[in-house]
C-alpha cells in the first residue's frame, strides 16, 4: 500500500445531472480533474496540485484512474442583512438583499434558497446508508492500451468485499481519449475506517503489462444512538421500551421503524394513536428528530400459545426480536439500520410461580369475593404441595377458607388453577398476600405475597 492515503472528495452524476451538465460531463470528463470544485481527491496533494497535467500524476503510466462519490446537492443556504431602512446601511443591505441570488422566492428572509450548490467536501457517511461511486479509467496516451482490467475492492476492518470486476472479462482494445467506467453501490453495514481498493491492469501497444493499485479512505460513522429497556409483565408479556436518538447533524425524517419478534413472542406496537395499526403516529405527522433529539418507540410482546404450554422454555428465553430502522435525508437519501438480536434478562421464579388470572378491580367493604390462583411447577421435578393462608388483620383483606390443605402432586412443567375467597375489612386500596405453598418432600415453604392490588369501598346507600 502506498504511504499516502488520499480520501474521496468527488462528486459524479448524481450532483451534477440536478444542475444540468451532466452531457457535458460524459463528453469532457477527461478535463474535468482541473475543476477543483466538482472533482478532487485529497491526501498529502492539495487542490492545487491537482491541477497538474494527467501524466505527473502517473508519470509511468499510460492509463489513469479518476474516482468520483455520487452523492446529492444540498439547498443553498441564505443569511439576509436586516437594517432599519432610516440607518446609513439599510439602503445598501437592501440593494445586497435583493441581488442575492440565493434569495428565495417570494419569503425574503427564509435562511434556504431554491438553488442547489454542489457539496464543497466529501461529507459524511453513515452507517445503513448506501456508498455510491463512479469509477473511470482513461487512456491518456497516444497509443491503444489493450486488456484493460479494472477490479474495485472495499476494505473493512473485518472483510474484503469485491464490488465490481469479478465476473467481467478484459476489455480488448481502449483508444487514445477513450475511458472505460464503472459504477458501484455497496450498503454500508460496518462502523469504522473503510478503504476503497482500485486495481488497474493493462497491456501497452508494445505488449508491455502494467498495473497500479490507487487507495481511497474514509471513515463510517454512527448514524443512530438506539438504548432499549424492557419491562417484564406477570401476565408473561414483555414491555419494550427502544429509545432512539439522531446523532448526526442533519435532521432526518422516520420513515419506518418496527420490530421483528424472535419465534416465541408476537409484537403489537404501540406508536399509533387509540391504539390502532394506522398511519397517524402519536409523534404528529411532521414525522422527523433534529439533531441529537430522542424519541421513545413502545412495543408489547406476547408469548405465542405453544410457548405458554411449556414455562421451562419461556423462562429460558433471551432474545426478544431485532429492530429495523429506516430513515431519509432532507434531500431524500435513504438509510437502513437492523439492530442484533435484542437480549433481556429472563425473570427467575424460582421452583414454583404463583400468578393472578382472575381478579375484580373493585369490591365492596365487608362482602366475599373470588379470586383464581395459578400455580406452576417450574422446577424440574414433581411436587408434593400443601396451601397455607395467612392473614394480617391491618391489611384490609381476610383469607376466607381451609389453611394447610393438601393439593396434591403437582408434575413439572405443569399448573393447577385454585379458586379462593377473600373479604375486605378496611376501605382502600389494599394488596393480596399471605399465600404460602410448601413443598412436602423437601420441607421447604414458599412465601407469595404482593400478588395483585384491589380497590375496596363503601357503599353508603346499603
Amino acid at each position: 500500500m502506498d504511504t499516502m492515503v488520499p480520501t474521496l472528495k468527488v462528486y459524479g452524476p448524481e450532483t451534477v445531472a440536478l444542475c444540468g451538465i451532466w452531457p457535458v460531463v460524459q463528453c469532457v470528463y477527461d478535463r474535468l480533474l482541473y475543476i477543483g470544485v466538482v472533482v478532487g481527491i485529497t491526501g498529502e496533494h492539495s487542490m492545487q496540485t491537482l491541477a497538474d497535467t494527467p501524466s505527473k500524476l502517473h508519470p509511468n503510466q499510460a492509463c489513469t484512474l479518476r474516482v468520483m462519490r455520487l452523492t446529492k446537492p444540498a439547498l443553498m443556504p441564505y443569511h439576509p442583512l436586516v437594517s432599519d431602512e432610516r440607518d446609513l446601511q439599510g439602503e445598501i443591505f437592501a440593494k445586497m438583499s435583493d441581488t442575492d441570488i440565493a434569495r428565495p422566492a417570494g419569503v425574503p428572509y427564509f435562511g434556504l434558497g431554491d438553488l442547489l450548490t454542489l457539496p464543497q467536501n466529501f461529507g459524511n457517511i453513515f452507517l445503513g446508508e448506501t456508498f455510491s461511486s463512479y469509477i473511470s479509467v482513461h487512456n491518456d496516451s497516444t497509443t491503444i492500451c489493450k486488456d484493460i482490467v479494472l477490479k474495485v475492492d472495499l476494505q473493512t476492518s473485518s472483510q474484503r468485499l469485491m464490488l465490481s470486476g469479478s465476473e467481467s472479462r478484459p476489455l480488448m482494445e481502449l483508444p487514445p481519449d477513450y475511458s472505460i467506467d464503472d459504477v458501484i453501490h455497496h450498503e454500508v453495514k460496518e462502523l469504522g475506517t473503510h478503504i476503497l481498493v482500485c486495481a488497474v491492469s493493462y497491456t501497452t501497444s508494445q505488449g508491455e503489462k502494467n498495473a497500479f493499485r490507487k487507495f481511497f479512505k474514509f471513515q463510517v460513522l454512527k448514524p443512530l444512538d438506539v438504548k432499549t429497556k424492557f419491562y417484564n409483565a406477570e401476565s408473561d408479556e414483555v414491555y419494550l421500551e427502544a429509545q432512539i436518538q439522531n446523532i448526526t447533524p442533519q435532521p432526518i425524517y422516520m420513515e419506518h421503524v418496527s420490530l421483528d419478534p424472535s419465534t416465541q413472542y408476537c409484537a403489537k406496537e404501540l406508536n399509533n394513536l387509540d391504539g390502532k395499526e394506522c398511519p397517524d403516529l402519536v409523534f404528529g405527522k411532521v414525522n422527523y428528530l433534529n439533531p441529537m433529539d430522542t424519541r421513545q418507540y413502545l412495543y408489547c410482546l406476547s408469548p405465542k400459545q405453544e410457548g405458554t404450554q411449556e414455562s421451562k422454555i419461556l423462562k429460558g428465553v433471551t432474545n426478544i426480536g431485532k429492530l429495523d430502522i429506516v430513515w431519509k435525508t432532507n434531500m431524500g437519501e435513504r438509510g437502513r439500520l437492523q439492530t442484533s438480536q435484542l437480549q433481556r434478562v429472563a425473570p427467575g421464579y424460582g421452583d414454583i410461580r404463583v400468578t393472578v388470572e382472575s381478579v375484580p378491580d373493585t369490591v365492596q367493604l365487608e362482602v366475599t369475593f373470588n379470586i383464581v390462583c395459578r400455580i406452576t411447577n417450574c422446577c424440574e421435578r414433581t411436587m408434593d404441595l400443601t396451601l397455607v393462608l395467612q392473614n394480617n388483620s391491618s391489611s384490609g383483606l381476610v383469607w376466607c377458607g381451609i389453611s394447610g390443605r393438601q393439593l396434591g402432586k403437582l408434575p413439572q412443567n405443569e399448573h393447577m388453577d385454585l379458586n379462593l375467597t377473600l373479604i375486605a375489612t378496611i376501605p382502600g386500596l389494599h394488596t393480596i398476600s399471605g399465600l404460602r405453598l410448601t413443598d412436602n418432600f423437601l420441607k421447604r415453604t414458599y412465601e407469595h405475597d404482593e400478588l395483585s392490588q384491589v380497590f375496596v369501598y363503601n357503599d353508603c346507600n346499603q
